[in-house]
């Protein structure tokens, strides 16, 4: 099978391409692959959505993602092959997390996967701010895999420094929307208490009034 002959991009200027991704940047990323009712929507049905989706986020610029579409028109296999790359460091993020609230190891391939994300360069710099100075960052080079990166770094930074033992999985099983359990108890077992939570209450009514009948 003959691979295709490499692109060779044409970038602008290096230029910041957003900010650090939070955890909740991570997980809603992770959740672009939704359950609703045991169906299964992606957010990600296409590059030029999935571009969209980064620049929303703030992860991407649009300078960048309007250079990147352009390109596309040129090189229209690209757009596949990128889709294809996010869609892999989605799934592998998502293993990862399902690992962690599970209690298990997680696979080789999935953190190799997430290690070959986070695999890429930034300059950090010293910028003006309100107070004095801040430090920022630039991404050099492919703004998907800088965006890809960071989204990476948010979960891997949550798993070893933060508090991995507030993420959940929606006990809804036709839902299993990952989330991070915000609330006092850290007892959480629902998405969404109006949504998951109820039906969850409303089978157990039913199923109580089954045996009492």
């Amino acid at each position: 099978m003959n691979e295709e002959p490499a692109v060779h991009r044409a970038w602008p200027p290096p230029f910041q391409q957003g900010h650090l991704a939070s955890l909740q940047d991570g997980l809603d990323f992770i959740n672009t692959l939704e359950y609703e009712a045991g169906k299964v929507t992606d957010e990600l049905l296409s590059a030029e959505a999935a571009l969209e989706w980064l620049t929303h986020h703030d992860l991407m610029h649009r300078e960048a993602k309007d250079h990147l579409l352009q390109h596309f028109t040129d090189a229209p296999r690209e757009s596949t092959r990128i889709l294809a790359k996010m869609k892999r460091v989605r799934a592998a993020m998502r293993e990862i997390v399902d690992a962690a609230v599970e209690g298990r190891a997680a696979s080789t391939s999935d953190l190799k996967e997430l290690n070959r994300a986070m695999r890429t360069h930034y300059v950090y710099e010293l910028v003006p701010s309100t107070d004095g100075v801040s430090l920022d960052h630039r991404h050099q080079g492919d703004p998907v895999d800088g965006a890809l990166a960071r989204l990476a770094e948010s979960i891997a930074r949550e798993l070893i420094q933060g508090h991995p033992e507030r993420l959940r999985i929606c006990e809804n099983q036709q839902c299993r929307y990952v989330f991070a359990d915000t609330s006092r108890t850290g007892r959480r077992k629902w998405c969404d208490m109006s949504t998951c939570g109820n039906r969850a209450k409303v089978a157990r009514h039913r199923a109580r009034q089954k045996t009492t009948n």
